[in-house]
């Protein structure tokens, strides 16, 4: 674009050179993507491809969610996401936006996530001949003495131009010129005005008012112009004009200063006496901005300060001054002031990207937020450093010019430090130094890096003893400093065997509260304590756990009586313990020993005397129970003593047992067994033994002599059979028993076998005797064989019968087995 324009203008080579120059250096910022686009333009018009500038696609501007994040006029363009192209947002005034600053241009960034980046955009605003240039007055009036020479400088006068470049004030032109001409020059900062002398002599007589029209143009296409009338009025001779003492005034002035604040003091010589030698001072060329700003005294030419300066929107003033004379003759000069700047503005911050919310285990270096930190002073006053509070995981670094990083830098743990709040400080150089704070509320998200862990090292608790199913024991309690899930407890029962059985079927614990149930009742006489283990699980993923030791003690009740181990209590001999007549006072008879199966003080026994036939002759040790004497015996003391001793245990309430102790006062042993042989209890007892002895032998002799009579006739009845055999003619057969015969011949066993049983009451002292094998029964065959196998299921119905009978009665078969004895059977 510029070389069109430098070409379309037909500038020299030279300024082609340096355009071509400027192009190159363009090219070599590689950080930025720079656009043009014309002032003025309308609303959405076309800036540029942003997304094939980049070489992405558009899609990629839209899942990165690409946005414009900071700007200098961050309303003028707008990001198109969809299509990838920047376009006008606000319709661009670039005199508005810039005033004389040239190049015009819009800086922004545009950034993008996943992953983050950030760009940086220049679009530069090119100027439009929208304005044409005007002077700061309409009408001039001007007085010229006649006797001024050809060449005398009448007045110097400028227009102002709001454009830039070939749109700026091109030149001046001049009618009529018949006296008066002009010259376009230049100030140092490049503005051009017009100076206006006397090109031939004038004549008051013939010409004393004239009109001239002084006209501005600029150079852009279409030209604009503006116009100023110069009345010009011919005065009689003043031939000399005021002199100022300097060629230029430079002057300095601080940003801010209050009002009437005086910048410089101007001065100017008349040689000229009387009215023609009195000076006055003007503004000569000035904008309507300068006016307001500072204030020219046209008698002292003091100029002051009238209005707000602000280095940031001006940093040099030009302000032209004429000094005139009463008789017309005038010079003008040019007051440069440059502004000051001081530390009048503070950083300021803008948090670009920010994620209010970090997980825990975050490795060191993640990025939290970005941050951009202007200050619009200049030199020192205008570096910043940026930095964050101290004594936090977290490090502040810079990336782009003006722009921060705020990233972790250490380990971060949710369950300390829950939520930070991150204060930005930016503090610029100046002196004072200003300062500008912007606090971010960070929180840390939970992940599960901590076990539950128990209230208790190891748990014990107490149950007593026949406790009923279902009890509630104790609860174990876990506690997890995770939140949310993560801290969500289960309580396990971790499975092991107790007395080969699962310790489930002994205890349970409920997975919600941590209760533990008894799931049995226990016996303190089996099981006096045993121990588990808990484990708590969390919620997390992976989830995390610990254990936990349960010791349960059982405790003892009284549930078990005291038991005698001596005296032995028998229930059909008298045992006694035999004191003499000569025993002393004191003399041991014997002691009661028992136990209890219980514990503690449930076992403590105590033994008293419950009843005795002379409770005055002996007494009985309480912890110890032994029986002693406490008096002399005498003859006149009963032989047989029954003394009843109480055994209780210390439990509440208490159990007892009793055992019956016989005591034998005498001296030797006959005498002992004639006194407890007469007793009634035992003749009783010898009586009845007597009366089943004599029945159960009435019963043996009976069912003895009932076999002895059936076995003789079945041995009778054999004979006969046998001779009927052999006395016969019919052919002879062999003959096998069926669950026994041998078909094909290749038996190991013999077919028939003769054997004698001889068998006691008592199975141990039995006697079996086997014999020889017998030789072949033979039985004859006639056409009537019927009766043969008759007499056989006979014989064998009769011994069927016999059993019966023996089972009816309930007798012992070992008796079937004695009555059978000596019998020739073959089965």
């Amino acid at each position: 674009i510029v070389l069109c324009h430098l070409r379309a203008n037909g500038q020299t080579t030279a300024l082609f050179l340096q355009a071509l120059l400027l192009v190159f250096l363009m090219e070599d910022t590689v950080s930025q993507i720079r656009y043009s686009v014309p002032e003025e333009m309308r609303k959405g018009s076309f800036v540029g491809n942003l997304a094939e500038d980049l070489g992405v696609d558009a899609k990629r501007l839209r899942s990165g969610g690409a946005r414009i994040v900071s700007g200098d006029s961050s309303e003028f363009i707008r990001l198109d996401v969809d299509k990838g192209i920047l376009v006008v947002g606000e319709r661009v005034d670039r005199e508005q936006l810039c005033g004389q600053t040239s190049p015009c241009s819009l800086n922004f960034e545009m950034i993008m996530t996943n992953p983050m980046q950030l760009h940086s955009v220049v679009v530069e605003i090119l100027d439009v001949n929208d304005n044409a240039p005007v002077f700061h007055e309409k009408e001039m009036h001007v007085e010229v003495v006649e006797s001024a020479l050809p060449g005398t400088e009448i007045l110097q006068v400028s227009a102002s131009d709001a454009d830039v470049g070939v749109n700026a004030l091109h030149g001046y032109t001049l009618h009529p010129t018949t006296h008066f001409n002009i010259k376009v020059l230049s100030s140092p900062n490049g503005h051009k005005y017009a100076q206006l002398y006397l090109s031939s002599a004038l004549d008051r007589e013939k010409e004393e008012k004239m009109l001239l029209t002084l006209t501005a143009v600029d150079g852009g296409e279409p030209q604009r112009s503006g116009v100023l009338k110069i009345h010009i009025t011919v005065r009689d001779t003043n031939d000399n004009a005021p002199v100022f003492t300097q060629p230029i005034f430079k002057a300095s002035v601080k940003e801010n200063v209050p009002k009437g604040t005086l910048v410089v003091s101007l001065s100017a010589t008349d040689a000229d006496e009387g009215m023609n030698g009195r000076v006055t001072y003007h503004f000569n060329r000035m904008s309507n901005k300068v006016a307001e700003l500072f204030h020219l005294d046209g008698n002292s030419g003091d100029l002051t300060v009238t209005g707000m300066i602000d280095y940031e929107d001006n940093k040099l003033y030009e302000i032209g001054v004429q000094a005139k004379d009463q008789g017309g003759q005038s010079t003008s000069t040019n007051v440069i002031i440059e502004v000051i700047d001081v530390n009048d503005n503070a950083p300021m911050i803008t948090l670009t990207s920010f994620s209010n919310t970090v997980a825990e285990d975050s490795p060191t270096g993640t990025t939290i937020a970005i941050i951009n930190v202007k200050d619009v002073d200049s030199g020192k006053n205008g570096k910043v450093d940026c930095s964050v509070n101290p004594n936090i995981p977290f490090a502040i670094q810079s990336s782009l010019k003006n722009y921060y990083t705020l990233v972790t830098n250490g380990v971060l743990d949710r369950e300390q430090h829950p939520v930070y709040n991150i204060t930005f400080t930016a503090v610029d150089e100046g002196n004072p130094p200003l300062s500008e704070n912007k606090t971010i509320t960070l929180r840390i998200s939970d992940v599960n890096d901590n076990a539950p862990m128990f209230e208790q090292m190891i748990y014990e608790a107490n149950i007593l003893e026949n406790n009923p199913p279902g009890l509630h024991v104790f609860s174990v309690k876990a506690h997890d400093s995770d939140s949310g899930q993560n801290a969500r407890i289960s309580y396990l029962l971790i499975d092991t065997e107790l007395n080969g059985s699962p310790i489930s079927t002994y205890i349970s614990v409920n997975a919600e509260s941590g209760a533990i149930q008894a799931v049995r009742s226990f016996d303190y006489e089996q099981i006096k304590d045993f121990q588990f283990h808990v484990k708590a699980q969390d919620g997390g993923s992976p989830p995390l756990s610990s254990n936990v030791t349960v010791k349960i003690l059982i405790q003892d009740q009284n549930d078990n009586p005291p038991q005698v181990l001596y005296p032995v209590q028998t229930g059909g001999s008298v045992v006694a313990e035999m004191v003499p007549r000569s025993a002393e006072v004191g003399y041991l008879v014997t002691k009661v020993v028992a136990v209890d199966v219980d514990s503690g003080q449930n076992a403590w026994l105590s033994y008293k005397l419950q009843k005795a036939t002379d409770r005055a002759l002996f007494e009985v040790g309480l912890q110890n129970g032994e029986i002693r004497t406490i008096r002399q015996v005498t003859d006149k003391d009963a032989v047989k003593q029954r003394l009843t001793v109480i055994v209780e245990d210390n439990g509440q309430p208490s159990r007892s047992a009793t055992v019956i102790v016989n005591v034998a006062v005498a001296d030797s042993f006959p005498e002992v067994l004639s006194e407890f042989t007469d007793s009634t209890h035992d003749k009783e007892y010898n009586d009845n033994l007597t009366f089943y002895l004599v029945l159960a032998l009435a019963v043996v002799s009976f069912l003895f002599i009932t076999c002895l009579v059936v076995i003789i006739s079945v041995k009778i009845y054999r004979w006969r059979q046998s001779r009927i055999l052999y006395h016969s003619s019919l052919p002879v057969i062999p003959y096998y028993p069926p669950r026994y015969s041998d078909t094909l011949g290749t038996g190991t066993l013999q077919h028939v076998y003769n054997y004698e049983v001889c068998r006691t009451t008592d199975s141990r002292k039995s006697d079996c005797k086997f014999g020889r094998a017998a030789s072949q029964n033979v039985l004859v065959m006639d056409p009537s064989s019927t009766g043969t196998m008759q007499r056989m299921q006979g014989e064998k119905s009769i011994l069927d019968e016999l059993r019966k009978w023996f089972a009816v009665c309930d007798l012992p078969l070992n008796l079937f087995a004695l009555c059978t004895c000596s019998v020739d059977t073959r089965r």
